[in-house]
């Protein structure tokens, strides 16, 4: 069986991040099991915690002006979620919701804000990796807006 540094070291965001830094993100790193219809976490709620999706589907959803839930993007296995832990004022910015049972590996957010606040060059490779996947939720949000269908993000 596979230590969740191992797991994570295979997974695309985390792929040639440096050892040291790998060991930091995979601190107090546990797994996860969600079933259907769960919510990972609610838009409002305190932010904490990072995710890596290993199996299933998560639904990222947001309520409109007129209080309609709105489907923002779909996540599936190799995908991560949740980065409104690395943002004041540390708030789910959306609700994330299981489709299809979802195993995960949960990492400590609070802890990973520390580290880069301690360690300049893991922050920055931190935020230079997040950056990438919260620019592809933006265009996944684009598309909504624009077509009124969640797209599939690559990361």
């Amino acid at each position: 069986m596979k230590t969740i540094e191992a797991i994570l070291a295979e997974h695309p965001f985390f792929q040639g991040l440096d050892p040291r830094h790998l060991h930091e993100a995979a601190h107090g790193a546990n797994e996860d099991k969600f079933d259907v219809h769960a919510y990972i976490f609610n838009e409002g709620e305190k932010a904490g915690k990072f995710y890596v999706l290993r199996k299933g589907k998560v639904v990222l959803e947001g309520i409109s002006p007129s209080d309609e839930l709105i489907a923002i993007d779909t996540l599936e296995a190799g995908d991560v979620l949740g980065w409104s832990w690395l943002l004041q004022p540390y708030h789910w910015q959306y609700s994330a919701r299981v489709i299809e049972t979802a195993q995960l590996i949960v990492l400590d957010g609070v802890y990973l804000r520390e580290k880069c606040e301690e360690d300049h060059d893991f922050g920055y490779e931190l935020v230079k990796r997040a950056m990438q996947a919260i620019a592809q939720r933006l265009q996944a949000a684009r598309t909504q807006m624009l077509y009124g269908r969640p797209t599939r993000s690559i990361l």
